[in-house]
């Protein structure tokens, strides 16, 4: 395997490769141009969109051929994913029976930079019937699509990157930014919030960014919990006796207040200075850890994680933040079943 060759040493581009560069900078700054001109644009139909998909009772159904479909499959998922329902029509399947899957209440969201899409001419007559409003993102407003449409989001003339001004690229990136631009403003309208994200992205690594304590801790008899004056005896069978390999134990006082914790490690420790027999017949007051860390129902999952793997510790409390009462525990196990990084020194 040859060695990377050293910044300051690096050969400088080759004509062709500087032609390279160029062209490739001019395309990107050509659909740049194009973004710009569609902010220009933009005016009240645009509010109109947002406000028929808010008043719609059902969903967004995302209706394109070619590579206005392919854009189209990213929107409805961007929609979907952004707490407005949405999902994506073929529109030369809608004519072989998945027109069945539009109802009434729902809102077609259309594209065709032509306007001229014959398979969308064939369905959109059809969606109106079924009492679905159109809107439809084009390039060309008269054209047959645009007369059938109830509100047109008009992107203008747009002028194809391609080198041919054939291949779909300037009007593509405008149509993605267009339906950007919907499902974005949406958020904002609908009061989306990180927590509503998170409950649609519960997998991968941004579920776990946003995943809050409550969704992980273990609550009610998976959460043992003894009083100050507790034997250590008492406390080992109610760990034992606790559902899901209880590795803790907190210490509450008679308000359910969290008061202490008690670990495997703190076990460890007492039966090697005093003794096994000696050990289990301490009181909880007197070997528990007082003023335990903790954390709370509402705190990031992934920084009550990083909490534990600074301290070490493998079980965390979690408390109310106002009262101080006995929530719930985090447990290791369960972050690292939800796939929290399994890189823990696990030492006491």
């Amino acid at each position: 395997m040859s060695k990377p060759i050293p910044p300051d040493s690096q050969t400088t581009p080759t004509e062709g490769s500087a032609l390279r560069l160029q062209r490739g900078r001019s395309i990107i700054l050509q659909e740049a141009e194009a973004l710009a001109h569609l902010a220009d644009r933009l005016d009240e139909r645009f509010a109109e969109a947002i406000g028929r998909i808010l008043a719609t009772t059902g969903r967004v159904v995302v209706t394109g051929m070619g590579k206005a479909g392919i854009i189209g499959k990213k929107i409805a998922a961007s929609l979907a994913s952004t707490g407005t329902p949405a999902f994506f029509l073929h529109p030369a399947e809608a004519v072989h029976g998945d027109l069945g899957m539009a109802a009434r209440g729902d809102v077609v969201l259309a594209l065709s930079n032509s306007g001229r899409s014959e398979e969308l001419q064939r369905i959109l007559p059809v969606l109106h019937t079924l009492g679905c409003p159109i809107i439809l993102i084009t390039g060309d407003a008269g054209s047959p699509c645009g007369l059938m449409s109830d509100l047109i989001l008009d992107l203008g003339p747009i002028r194809e990157a391609c080198p041919m001004g054939l291949a779909p690229s300037s009007s593509t990136a405008a149509m993605l930014a267009m339906g950007d631009a919907l499902a974005l403003t949406l958020i904002q309208e609908r009061n989306f919030r990180e927590e509503n994200y998170a409950l649609l992205h519960p997998a991968g690594s941004l579920g776990r960014k946003l995943m809050r304590v409550s969704q992980v801790m273990r609550t009610g008899r998976h959460c043992p919990a003894v009083s100050v004056e507790a034997t250590v005896a008492e406390a080992l069978s109610m760990i034992t006796q606790t559902p899901g390999r209880a590795g803790a134990i907190s210490v509450v006082d008679a308000a359910n207040a969290l008061v202490g914790f008690f670990t495997d490690g703190d076990l460890r420790r007492l039966v090697c200075s005093a003794g096994a027999l000696n050990a289990t017949q301490c009181m909880m007051r007197d070997v528990m850890t007082p003023h335990p860390k903790a954390t709370h129902p509402d705190q990031f999952a992934i920084d009550a994680c990083e909490l534990m793997r600074r301290h070490k510790i493998d079980e965390l409390p979690v408390t109310d933040p106002a009262k101080g009462t006995l929530l719930g525990v985090l447990d290791i196990q369960d972050l690292l079943t939800a796939g929290f990084d399994a890189a823990y020194d696990q030492a006491e």
